[in-house]
């Protein structure tokens, strides 16, 4: 009886303690995600293998499982370095802008080929409103520094409004001189939650 009690309380207790979100680590095709659910909304990314000019890239893909509409903005992400310093997401306009300067056919397909082996490499991830979508409403250009600049606007996390039961991917970009982002953690902070992600 003496025991029967011991689990009970110590049952109750797990229940009254507040309930953290916990990262899952898998892997899907060879490459390793992260993956963390805060108040409905889950968020998973992954880092792409290729960098755009001074941007290293990552792909994200959100879902939102509550009823309410949820905001998600590329600025919303931050990559902190193990000495703490953080590099904050561009724009996607700020990416685009870059790219109608600088842009050439080698950034379209290697940043398209990429993106496309992520987004389709993912098999726990299927969007309503996604890369996919994008893709197939966007408009063929014909000078190289447009295509690259369109195929950035394509496949850029831009400023997202999901409603209760959509999601949507995307890639984010970070400025770091074309360096990987190694050694540190994402961190994700929009209006109302704070998405940390396990230490790489």
């Amino acid at each position: 009886m003496v025991r029967l009690l011991g689990a009970w309380s110590f049952a109750l207790a797990l229940l009254q303690a507040p309930v953290c979100a916990q990262v899952i680590e898998f892997e899907s095709n060879g490459q390793k995600y992260q993956t963390l659910t805060k108040s409905g909304v889950t968020i998973i990314f992954t880092h792409l293998p290729n960098h755009l000019h001074e941007y290293a890239v990552i792909h994200v893909a959100i879902s939102n499982g509550f009823k309410t509409p949820y905001v998600v903005r590329p600025e919303d992400f931050n990559y902190v370095r193990a000495d703490g310093q953080s590099i904050r997401a561009a724009t996607a306009q700020a990416v685009v802008n870059m790219l109608m300067q600088k842009g050439n056919a080698n950034d379209v397909v290697r940043l398209v080929t990429a993106y496309e082996a992520s987004v389709y490499g993912n098999t726990h991830y299927k969007a309503t409103n996604g890369f996919e979508q994008r893709r197939q409403s966007a408009l063929a250009f014909g000078a190289t520094k447009l295509k690259a600049a369109a195929a950035a606007s394509v496949l850029a996390l831009g400023t997202t409004k999901l409603e209760g039961g959509d999601s949507s991917d995307g890639a984010v970009f970070f400025p770091n001189e074309g360096k990987p982002l190694t050694g540190g953690k994402l961190v994700v902070r929009t209006n109302t939650d704070v998405f940390e992600f396990n230490s790489e």
